[in-house]
């Protein structure tokens, strides 16, 4: 034994304290932060994944549900005319701010054409798009709706034309207007007032697809009215930079100028000559009851139109609401 015990190392013997020490560190339990920091590392991708499908079944689940009413029929019975909102809603219109069309002075021409091709239409018949442009305040945006008013005037409450209005920075809302309407059984006019581009504005190119450009097109129980002061829609310098910027000058203009050529019916309004701004004058006084001295009526709406530079069914509207104030009559149709 004293052999054995001599030939061991200082310290290395198996009954030195270092040894004793060593053996009882081995035989204690390891600390658990490492089986804890590798049991979520093992479950995380499965837990991620369920959580990921669960929340993409719930998401789906809300659209699904937020895109029934898009696609239901509307019914379109509360009223006869309607503006369009881009998030998808069409608010009734009860009241339709509007002219007679009798009183309409000075476009007789365009009123006959615009008048036949809403018969056509409304009575299921082809009919053509319609850009009514040309000098302001004569009266494009009034004929529109005195059109759709008096093809609506004898006409059953099913067969009835609906007039819907879109507005112009709304215009690339359009294809889903388009698809609301395309299933109901009734015939709609959307109405875009005062249209037009500027710079680099890309939106006309939903209203070429919508015109004809589109696979779908044109729904068939729809026409579009637009009015507009420039014949091409595009202002000059608009053009004018295309053709100076453009690789082929020409192809890059006839994209922007094609817009025009998709309204198969252009009504051109030019301004007014003075006995046409005396008889606007005049049919409006004799259609609210306004009595007045004829020649001091002519004498006041000429001055009248002077002080504002221009004569056009706007001016005289404008200086019959002075001449009715003044008076003390009230604008209601006797």
């Amino acid at each position: 034994m004293p052999k054995n015990l001599s030939k061991s190392p200082a310290g290395k013997g198996p009954g030195t304290p270092a040894r004793k020490s060593a053996q009882v560190a081995a035989k204690r339990p390891k600390p658990a932060q490492k089986a804890v920091s590798k049991a979520p590392l093992k479950a995380a991708p499965d837990l991620s994944q369920e959580r990921l499908v669960r929340a993409l079944e719930t998401i789906a689940a809300h659209l699904a549900a937020q895109g029934k009413p898009a696609v239901e029929r509307e019914s379109f019975e509360r009223a006869d005319a309607y503006v369009w909102h881009p998030d998808g809603r069409l608010a009734a219109v009860p009241r339709v701010s509007r002219v007679e069309l009798f009183l309409l002075k000075g476009v007789d021409r365009m009123r006959d054409i615009l008048m036949e091709n809403t018969e056509r239409f409304a009575s299921g018949l082809p009919a053509n798009n319609a850009l009514l442009w040309g000098a302001r305040g004569m009266g494009k945006s009034s004929l529109v709706k005195a059109a759709h008013a008096s093809i609506n005037a004898d006409r059953k409450p099913a067969d009835r034309l609906k007039l819907i209005e879109i507005h112009r920075e709304d215009i690339e809302t359009l294809p889903m207007l388009m698809e609301k309407l395309r299933d109901s059984s009734f015939r709609f006019i959307v109405f875009i007032d005062d249209l037009s581009f500027d710079g680099n504005d890309a939106s006309y190119k939903s209203l070429k697809a919508v015109l004809e450009g589109g696979i779908e097109g044109r729904p068939e129980n729809v026409i579009l009215y637009a009015t507009s002061n420039r014949r091409h829609l595009l202002a000059r310098d608009m053009i004018e930079n295309e053709r100076s910027t453009a690789i082929n000058p020409g192809e890059a203009v006839e994209e922007k100028v094609s817009l025009s050529d998709r309204f198969g019916l252009w009504l051109g309004f030019h301004r007014c000559s003075q006995d046409e701004y005396l008889a606007m004058v005049r049919g409006y006084c004799g259609h609210f009851g306004i009595k007045i001295d004829n020649e001091a009526l002519e004498r006041e709406a000429l001055e009248w139109s002077t002080t504002r530079g221009s004569r056009s069914g706007r001016v005289a509207w404008q200086f019959v609401q002075e001449l009715a104030g003044r008076l003390g009559v009230k604008l209601t149709a006797k």
